[in-house]
């Protein structure tokens, strides 16, 4: 080949080389700018994905994909092995103060955003780092033990009377005695499979007044050594007696598909994210035929129900600047535009953690009693995003599937999530 056909043949070849990329990149983008959502709330994963796509008619030049991971599996770990792969997404979900710690340098600021602006007093505080804002509040969300109108009523309990933890305990007697003519399998179901349940909520309640109800207290302890560790030990002790067994492998959708939707135990804890997936297994008992009690802790609080953020939003730092406005824009648009704000309350049926709200149109008879419970100061802090980074799900709540199947002692739990909580602090 002559020099001059050489240099004809790599022209050629250059050109060729430039088309195939362009199409090639303009086929995977479409020329759109592409936000990818990787979040942990199953429970309102289609009602997202609608507002997802009603926000792509509206805003034509972004592609939203959005991937769930929550329920039975740990988002956290899941988190970690997306961003290991190389795919990471634009959009994630953080807890608090030990995971902005975590992901630090991977956190956009978000000061800027309209939502940031809007979020109610304290809403941020788990995630302000001077000035800076790295997550927005997914909503408010509350818990406690939720119950069966209709049972507690044949039963002939009040849900009123019941006060204190010695209250509670007689409850569960009664309806025990009377599980047969109730249809019932159980009193409770349990959820001792899933580690959030036990090592975050359950937990949660006896640990907040050790930290003052503050998730940043917690969050700088060296040390817990649970203060109210008695009380929470008679909590779960009386779900082991009085649930559907075996608690360890008791999951969330046995839980609240199978067994509360269906009435087969009178009470579990959970809090107003089961309101979805009940309304789409028994919409009459959702609307009509749930309540909401406080879990009594003796010595501190036995009126008062736990109310936080359960996780934030999170814009990925190392996405190119078109890439994170894009991101910052559907966040925004989703909390603050008349039309997100309907669906917020609406659809997603959350509790906002935003101004501007009218929230006399939530649906979802728990979340309305959970916002009366908040307008009544009746409320226990959110500490758990203050624990040591997997502490509370892979320690405290492995240890509480181990107690509650007879495999550990209660000592010997206390000595060994102690020991950890302080080795993680040391590092």
């Amino acid at each position: 080949m002559d020099l001059k056909k050489k240099w004809l043949f790599i022209f050629v070849s250059v050109l060729l080389l430039v088309a195939m990329t362009g199409c090639g990149g303009k086929s995977a983008t479409n020329g759109k700018t592409t936000v990818d959502i990787f979040q942990f709330k199953v429970e309102f994963k289609n009602q997202f994905k609608q507002l997802a796509d009603k926000y792509m008619k509206e805003h034509p030049n972004v592609q939203i994909n959005i991937t769930t991971v929550g329920g039975g599996s740990d988002y956290g770990a899941a988190l970690k092995s997306k961003f290991a792969s190389g795919n990471e997404p634009a959009i994630y979900n953080i807890g608090g103060p030990q995971d902005v710690k975590d992901w630090t340098g991977k956190l956009a600021d978000l000061k800027d955003t309209k939502a940031a602006q809007a979020a109610l007093p304290g809403t941020l505080k788990g995630v302000t780092k001077g000035s800076e804002v790295f997550g927005l509040p997914y909503n408010q969300e509350g818990y406690g033990l939720l119950y069966n109108k209709k049972v507690l009523k044949k039963a002939g309990i009040d849900p009123a009377s019941i006060h204190t933890f010695a209250d509670l305990t007689n409850a569960a007697k009664f309806l025990d005695k009377q599980k047969a003519s109730l249809g019932l399998k159980a009193v409770f179901a349990y959820a001792g499979k899933e580690t959030w349940v036990s090592g975050l909520h359950s937990s949660n309640i006896f640990l907040s007044p050790e930290f003052d109800q503050d998730v940043t207290k917690a969050y700088q302890s060296k040390t817990v050594s649970f203060k109210y560790g008695k009380q929470l030990k008679a909590y779960l002790d009386l779900q082991q007696k009085y649930s559907v067994k075996p608690t360890a492998s008791l999951d969330y959708s046995q839980q609240v598909e199978e067994l509360f939707s269906n009435g087969k135990v009178a009470m579990i804890q959970q809090g107003n994210w089961v309101s979805p997936t009940i309304v789409g297994i028994n919409a009459d008992f959702a609307k009509n035929g749930i309540g909401i009690l406080p879990i009594p802790v003796d010595g501190f609080k036995t009126d008062s129900i736990p109310v936080g953020v359960p996780m934030y939003w999170a814009v990925n730092a190392h996405k190119d600047t078109k890439t994170i406005k894009a991101a910052k824009d559907f966040l925004d648009w989703m909390y603050t535009s008349s039309e997100g704000k309907k669906i917020v309350i609406n659809d997603f049926q959350f509790i906002p953690a935003y101004k501007g709200y009218d929230v006399s149109g939530l649906k979802d008879p728990i979340s309305r009693s959970i916002y009366q419970y908040s307008k009544e100061n009746k409320t226990i802090g959110w500490v758990f995003n203050g624990y040591p980074t997997g502490w509370g799900l892979n320690t405290l709540g492995s240890d509480i599937q181990q107690y509650m199947s007879g495999k550990l002692s209660w000592n010997n739990l206390l000595k060994d999530v102690e020991q950890k909580w302080k080795d993680a602090r040391s590092q």
